[in-house]
């Protein structure tokens, strides 16, 4: 299992101030940006163990206005390191603010940390 979540909190932080990995509680400051790790799995094993894993993280940006300029920026720093993107999308939300989904995906290997993407 490779931890890049961390790396992923230290990218978002550039974009915005309010960032979390659970459910926004501090809607008084927007934008806001909540990430989850979705998958973190085994992409390629040997005898030796795990080789390569597999990584895809959810963010979500939330904001009373548009989010796309924080989409820019979250793209930027998340595909500097290494991830590609492979969903981005409004989402209705009967709050009235505005929600945008964002997926990222890996295939990190486990000794060089190399990134790739298998398509």
């Amino acid at each position: 299992m490779k931890n890049v979540k961390d790396q992923v909190y230290e990218a978002l932080k550039t974009v915005l101030e309010n960032v979390s990995d659970i459910y926004p509680s501090d809607w008084a400051h927007l934008p806001t940006i909540q990430y989850a790790e979705e998958d973190n799995s085994v992409y390629e094993r040997t005898k030796q163990g795990e080789q390569k894993s597999r990584v895809r993280y959810r963010i979500d940006i939330w904001n009373g206005g548009s989010t796309s300029e924080a989409a820019l920026k979250v793209d930027e720093a998340v595909a500097a390191l290494g991830l590609v993107r492979t969903g981005c999308q409004d989402v209705p939300d009967p709050s009235g603010l505005r929600h945008k989904k964002m997926r990222y995906e890996g295939i990190i290997d486990m000794n060089s940390e190399l990134v790739y993407w298998n398509n």
